[in-house]
């Protein structure tokens, strides 16, 4: 398969050519834009809430840009094929590119909002969501948000203008592209990008690679939600121990039941069940605190527990909350929760007793 410029029209070769050779003259100027913009906007992320992973640039070779304007259409009136960018430099706005690539999808949003606030640098005139498109048509594919930026009065940009046209005063105002997307979209975009636009050989091809690429986008779609889950997540509960907010909340049984399901998603009540005698059994002990609960639910506690135990049945929220805190506590927590020792009968006090044994003669042979 031929290339763009290889099947051009010979008529319109001349004024193709024209653009190419003057690209050739400025580019070197039009690098040193890309390089300040580029450390701008470094610069603003570095110390922002959601910092990328990290942010590249380039200036587009000759190469491709002699390639891109070198795409055809056919006019609306109908006629001869017609060039697609016949003024490049007023109507391509990728020459030069940013990428900031970040980890999770909310931080696309955060990145796009924090670049569009710098208005003293930057003008923002376009923002699209390049996967838009495919939700909303139910399929899969490229996932990127792209901002189209104009510089505010930059030097670089003044220096490049003079290269490209001495005797227009410069302004500083220039067009740019800037995509934000997740690691594994830009994984999946460069692996399609070079097979699809950059093979060596155009005529390898077959449709089993566009299911391929549907499918793999499907997949990392699924492994960005999860991941988002787990960081989600993981606030939550690192939330649970900063003691001036979350850590602070008051142990309601509701409270309780939401920690709990939080921390120990796999040990669950059913859904109708009360909490609130979770919530009694632990203000018992004067925990009423929502950082004294994540502290007691320490895996490494509940292995040591199980194991002291030896549970024929896995236990609900009930008993494990009943045996973590007669772990922590011994005696004292009998003393605090069962039947008085002259009430009878006392099935919980006995109850209890038992198993604080094996939890003695635990602790007695792991010492």
């Amino acid at each position: 398969m031929a290339s763009n410029w290889d099947s051009l029209d010979p008529q319109l070769r001349e004024s193709v050519q024209a653009n190419v050779e003057l690209y050739e003259r400025v580019r070197p100027a039009l690098k040193l834009v890309t390089r300040d913009v580029l450390l701008t906007l470094r610069d603003m992320l570095k110390n922002s809430e959601s910092v990328p992973l990290f942010v590249t640039g380039r200036t587009k070779t000759v190469e491709s840009f002699r390639e891109k304007i070198s795409r055809t259409e056919v006019p609306l009136e109908g006629g001869p094929r017609v060039l697609k960018f016949p003024d490049p430099f007023r109507t391509l706005n990728d020459m030069v590119g940013l990428r900031v690539i970040t980890k999770l999808p909310a931080e696309n949003a955060a990145v796009a909002n924090l670049i569009k606030r710098q208005r003293q640098l930057f003008d923002c005139r376009g923002d699209l969501e390049k996967d838009i498109g495919s939700i909303e048509s139910g399929t899969y594919g490229y996932s990127s948000r792209h901002l189209i930026l104009r510089t505010i009065q930059n030097e670089s940009v003044k220096a490049y203008q003079q290269v490209f046209n001495p005797d227009i005063p410069p302004n500083g105002s220039y067009f740019f592209e800037c995509q934000i997307r997740t690691v594994f979209a830009h994984a999946w975009s460069e692996i399609e990008h070079d097979i699809r636009f950059k093979a060596e050989d155009p005529r390898a091809w077959t449709p089993h690679f566009d299911r391929q690429f549907t499918a793999t986008a499907a997949m990392l779609e699924t492994v960005e939600s999860a991941f988002a889950d787990l960081h989600e997540r993981y606030e939550e509960v690192r939330g649970y121990w900063d003691l001036d907010g979350e850590g602070s909340m008051p142990l309601t049984p509701n409270r309780v039941r939401d920690v709990w399901r939080t921390l120990l998603p796999h040990v669950d009540r059913k859904v109708d069940d009360d909490w609130g005698w979770a919530a009694e059994l632990l203000a018992a002990h004067g925990l009423n605190k929502t950082v004294e609960l994540a502290g007691l639910l320490s895996a490494n506690r509940i292995t040591e527990v199980r194991k002291a135990l030896d549970h024929r049945y896995s236990p609900g929220p009930d008993r494990l909350l009943d045996d973590l805190l007669l772990w922590q506590y011994g005696t004292e927590h009998i003393d605090l929760t069962a039947e008085a020792p002259d009430v009878v009968p006392h099935p919980r006090r006995d109850s209890l007793q038992r198993r604080l044994k094996q939890i003695e003669r635990y602790r007695l042979t792991n010492s």
